[in-house]
């Protein structure tokens, strides 16, 4: 199949794709399927919108509602553990802290997990893998010779990626079979709703397709594992970027502080309807999402012919290359768009609805959207709370692009504890 990349195209164009439904570019896609299956991430057609409508349910309102109190726990152990390890004013590489926090997160929230994530030192492998698999993802898209399935898997990339996918496959095979011994012990489900609320694993065991099977264990720890990589890696990013452009822009992040302390004091506690009231901070994380959107682009193989407002058009059965990155950057789009602005998100603003778009857009938009603006406010104003971030002028980030937007020398920070 021919192959095309149309990145630098008019807002228009993104719509007419995203919209299409149009399968996930199988040239590139398929390589990630060794690691995290065909789950809602892969899926496409009829299986994906069974999927995609079976899940819908996880993300509800009345299910997020309470894991607000999980983020923040999660995030104050990895404040606690910031201050033990920074002086007054000490300089920390903050992704990996921050990984293991949306890792710890995610495993709470949508697995039940007991215990803390950021304090078991076994979880580190886990972390380990899935930034080993973005970057060998990565250089295995751009080497010819590797997209070969026998060569790559005799290459030296080839046997890191498998001990990386066994490494991921035991955490998520851990998870699912934690679960299903712990349903064991509870009975059916009408005992295990009694007992706690359902989550995102609950609903996956106990769900029924249009013709009334339940996922193969092939299906559900597709899922598990797309949901574990998609709902922390993806987040830390998000939540790293956000530190960074606060850090870099002094006036913003005091004024975000003294909105998050004349509503929350001294963080003490925060609640779903806090998260409302954040509206600069949110403006702010908004800004840096566009400046450092953390899925950098997607790809889409078009399944019919696409015309732009120019008049050009694209035929059925090639590759498209979205580029968030690019859009969000583009100065038809955003003027001075390398400026922080938070302004650009005031209320009174205007825009085209697909010229920012941090979590993709149309019909395959990332389901976990709100969950994850949610983890990113709560993790911002705690945070704020605790400690003056700022930038390490000897290192600073390099923007790279992988599966999430990464940095190629870590995300260095300056800490400054409040008293």
């Amino acid at each position: 199949m021919a192959t095309q990349t149309y990145s630098a195209v008019p807002i228009p164009t993104f719509p007419l794709v995203l919209w299409a439904q149009d399968p996930k570019a199988h040239g590139s896609y398929r390589f990630l399927a060794p690691w995290i299956g065909y789950g809602l991430l892969l899926l496409n057609g009829e299986t994906w919108f069974q999927h995609r409508r079976m899940l819908t349910p996880a993300f509800h309102y009345d299910i997020l509602r309470p894991y607000v109190r999980i983020m923040a726990d999660s995030v104050h152990v990895m404040l606690d553990k910031w201050e033990q390890i920074v002086g007054q004013d000490s300089t920390l590489e903050i992704f990996q802290h921050i990984s293991l926090m949306t890792l710890d997160t995610i495993m709470k929230c949508a697995f039940s997990h007991e215990g803390s994530v950021q304090l078991d030192k076994k979880y580190q492998s886990y972390i380990q893998a899935v930034g080993d698999l973005n970057n060998l993802f990565f250089f295995r898209v751009r080497n010819i010779f590797h997209q070969n399935d026998t060569i790559y898997s005799l290459s030296s990339n080839g046997r890191q990626a498998i001990n990386a996918y066994r490494l991921a496959h035991d955490h998520t095979d851990q998870v699912i079979k934690s679960r299903k011994a712990q349903l064991q012990d509870e009975g059916e489900l009408e005992k295990a709703k009694k007992k706690r609320r359902l989550d995102f694993l609950d609903i996956l065991l106990f769900a029924r397709m249009e013709n009334g099977s339940i996922l193969s264990d092939k299906d559900l720890r597709a899922e598990v594992d797309t949901f574990m990589f998609e709902g922390h890696d993806t987040t830390a990013s998000g939540i790293s970027w956000i530190f960074y452009a606060l850090a870099t822009h002094p006036e913003h992040q005091k004024r975000c502080r003294e909105e998050v302390q004349s509503l929350l004091g001294d963080g003490a506690s925060i609640t779903w309807e806090h998260l409302d009231q954040m509206s600069y901070t949110t403006m702010c994380i908004k800004e840096a999402l566009r400046l450092y959107p953390p899925v950098p682009g997607v790809s889409r193989d078009l399944s019919t012919p696409v015309t732009f407002p120019d008049g050009r058009s694209l035929p059925k059965g090639i590759s498209v290359l979205l580029s968030f990155y690019g859009l969000h950057h583009n100065p038809t789009v955003w003027p001075n768009p390398e400026v922080f602005d938070p302004f650009r998100f005031a209320p009174e603003s205007s825009r085209h609805s697909h010229s920012f778009l941090p979590f993709s857009g149309g019909a395959r938009n990332c389901i976990g959207k709100q969950f994850a603006m949610n983890e990113l406010k709560v993790a911002v104003a705690l945070t704020l709370l605790r400690f003056e971030l700022l930038p390490d002028l000897t290192r600073i980030p390099i923007p790279i692009p992988r599966l999430v937007l990464k940095s190629k020398n870590g995300i260095h920070l300056r800490l400054r504890k409040l008293q």
